[in-house]
């Protein structure tokens, strides 16, 4: 008896692999998305670590910023592509349950069971590893010449397979796939036979406390809403956005799956509307339908937030990243000196020396001194920094009128107690100044001073610049501050701290400037009293690979959104077209015809997919207040590109949620169509 038993048991795992390809093959309309998914997941992660690996990569010069946003973004892909497949691996063993039921009653044990599913997730790894990497192999090298066209770089670098990079992702989707198969077997393993041949007809449990979920969602939503709204540019900005993202991720999921199911409870206690023939069927189906599927669309709602968010900053970046790169430094070249000056003679003789051997016209040589104090604001008064309130620390510089007039090819005439005054951040807003108890007049207050544009959300690099009569009157201002914080020796700290400025901007493209550059900073660095010197081409070359970097991720990213959007979307219209084919017996026995119910499910429908898209369009709006300060912090503040970029992404993506959602909902009319056939 042991003997045909044991034969038995050996037989039943010979026929493992052959059930596990059957069940893939059989079950083709859930895992071909799900293999076409993973074998993306692959390809991105693969590129992401491709670069990364790549020996010439790190040779590249301007690359470390590039390659530690990228290590950055490896990472939050991991855990975004971690969650998103084991919430479709979920999918498929729900729909599954039925199937594995059946070879429970045929027979098989669960460790049976169990096998088989070792055997499907072992091909699943394979050919999403396999393909995936084919497509990194084949497309990697576009992908690579995009990233160094986003950050300006040179194209001629080749680029080669790293198999480090492919033994990393190779162990990373081992990890992946072991999980979903550890789960798996805790799910299969768990249920009883019965419970599983229910297949996945059982929905989401009803909350208990669905109203007190419901007002806790509504005020996470708007918790959320207004950490957004009233964001400031300050030292908690990231902290502000994070617990933004998880107050609207909570009240999202709180809303779809007790909020949207309270909301139609209440619709059925109104009698005298809820018993009329067509709202009897619309809200009973949906909240038949919101009871199954919520979790499953609040999932919609943030992915599609998500890759809009990504979207609008990616575009928003892309088109604003030069005026970044020159809000931040316009200059081609900074200079400075102290103790002992160079002449505006010698620096005007030099530059029209290299005018002439290189063609380049210096559109402006700026010469002049001032003295730089870091101050607080308090209103009108400037006093000393205590550290207890970022937003009003400044920086200040303060110059005699005579440079100011000359910058700005201006005839400003100052008394001794007058200033001008300059925020390339909030206006100042008043008549006087207190500076460390010396009073001046506002004679007026400037509305833009080359090279620090103006914008009013401009807090982390926002300074101040005084326009005083002659070095009297700025000495004077020195003096009182160096006596608020206790400066000892203020002579010497006022002979030290003046600094001579030198600062010069060409005429033409930055590909030009390069030797002109070169050769006037070696001349530059000769001269007495020399300090320091910013190239303002290698800061722009670097600031654009750091940019670039972030535009390649958001284009991945955004990708990787899209594609998590539309698998779901798809998952829940099978879900939805296996449900309906089983009750539209029921609703024909009550008395309705097909007309009636395909023109009530399609309805029905629509409004559990417009639901998320009309959530994640209040979500991005609201997201936007929040993004607009977070583009502060990199000096993006062209409200006018951040609106149009909103405007043009949503509606872009409507049209393609629209058109991607008419695709799936074919699998979805055909399945229904099936039953009509048995039928």
């Amino acid at each position: 008896m042991s003997k045909t038993n044991h034969s038995a048991s050996k037989l039943r795992i010979r026929l493992l692999p052959g059930l596990a390809w059957k069940g893939i093959a059989s079950n083709k309309n859930v895992y071909y998305p799900y293999l076409a998914a993973g074998i993306f997941s692959v390809f991105t992660y693969f590129i992401f670590a491709s670069i990364i690996y790549n020996d010439i990569v790190k040779m590249m010069p301007k690359s470390a910023y590039m390659l530690i946003l990228m290590v950055i973004g490896k990472g939050l892909l991991a855990i975004i592509l971690l969650l998103f497949l084991i919430y479709a691996n979920r999918f498929l063993v729900k729909r599954r349950r039925r199937e594995f039921g059946l070879y429970h009653m045929l027979g098989l044990e669960k460790k049976h069971i169990g096998g088989m599913m070792l055997f499907e997730n072992f091909l699943l790894y394979v050919i999403t590893l396999c393909g995936g990497t084919v497509f990194g192999l084949v497309l990697s090298k576009l992908f690579f010449l995009l990233l160094l066209r986003l950050c300006r770089m040179p194209a001629e670098i080749g680029f080669v397979f790293e198999p480090a990079a492919f033994r990393e992702t190779m162990a990373y989707f081992g990890i992946v796939y072991l999980i979903n198969y550890a789960e798996s077997l805790w799910e299969v393993g768990k249920a009883r036979p019965i419970e599983l041949m229910s297949g996945s007809k059982k929905g989401e449990k009803e909350p208990r406390f669905l109203w007190l979920y419901a007002l806790i969602g509504m005020a996470a939503l708007g918790g959320g809403y207004y950490c957004s709204i009233t964001a400031k540019v300050d030292s908690m900005i990231f902290m502000n956005f994070f617990l933004a993202v998880f107050l609207v991720v909570i009240g999202t999921y709180l809303l779809f799956t007790s909020g949207s199911i309270a909301f139609l409870k209440w619709m059925k206690t109104k009698k005298k509307t809820y018993y009329r023939p067509r709202n009897f069927i619309t809200v009973s189906g949906m909240l038949y339908r919101m009871k199954k599927s919520a979790a499953g669309l609040s999932n919609i709602c943030i992915f599609s937030t998500m890759a809009m968010i990504t979207l609008i900053c990616t575009v928003t970046l892309g088109i604003g990243l030069d005026e970044i790169v020159h809000f931040l430094d316009p200059y081609d070249l900074k200079m400075s000196y102290r103790e002992e000056k160079v002449t505006e003679q010698d620096v005007a003789g030099k530059v029209e020396e290299l005018e002439d051997k290189y063609g380049l016209t210096a559109l402006r040589t700026d010469i002049y001194n001032e003295i730089t104090l870091h101050v607080q604001q308090n209103e009108n008064r400037f006093e000393i920094q205590t550290g207890e309130d970022y937003e009003a620390e400044y920086e200040i510089d303060i110059l005699v009128q005579e440079d100011y007039n000359r910058i700005e090819n201006r005839l400003v005439s100052l008394d001794g107690d007058e200033t001008l005054i300059y925020c390339n951040g909030r206006d100042f807003g008043y008549d006087t100044v207190n500076f460390f108890g010396r009073i001046f007049r506002v004679q007026e207050e400037l509305d833009g001073f080359f090279p620090y544009p103006k914008a009013d959300d401009n807090a982390f690099d926002a300074r101040y610049m005084m326009v005083v009569k002659d070095r009297e009157a700025r000495d004077a201002c020195v003096r009182a501050w160096c006596e608020a914080n206790g400066v000892v020796d203020i002579d010497e700290f006022i002979e030290s701290d003046t600094i001579q400025r030198v600062k010069i901007l060409l005429q033409g493209e930055d590909g030009k400037k390069a030797g002109w550059i070169e050769e006037f900073s070696e001349w530059g660095q000769s001269q007495p009293g020399f300090e320091s010197l910013k190239n303002g081409l290698d800061w722009r070359e670097n600031s654009r690979v750091t940019y670039g970097s972030l535009l390649f991720i958001g284009i991945l990213f955004g990708l990787i959104f899209f594609m998590c959007l539309v698998l779901i979307m798809y998952y829940k219209q099978v879900t939805e077209g296996y449900e309906d084919r089983n009750h539209f017996d029921i609703m024909q026995k009550v008395g309705m015809s097909d007309l009636e119910i395909q023109g009530t499910v399609h309805k029905q429908i629509l409004m559990v997919f417009g639901l998320p898209l009309a959530g994640a369009l209040f979500h991005t709006v609201a997201g936007m207040f929040m993004v607009k300060a977070l583009f502060a912090t990199i000096s993006l503040y062209d409200k006018r590109l951040i609106v149009g970029s909103i405007i043009g992404v949503s509606a872009l993506f409507a049209a393609v949620y629209g058109v991607s959602y008419l695709i799936t909902a074919r699998s979805y009319y055909k399945i229904v169509r099936q039953g009509d056939a048995h039928r």
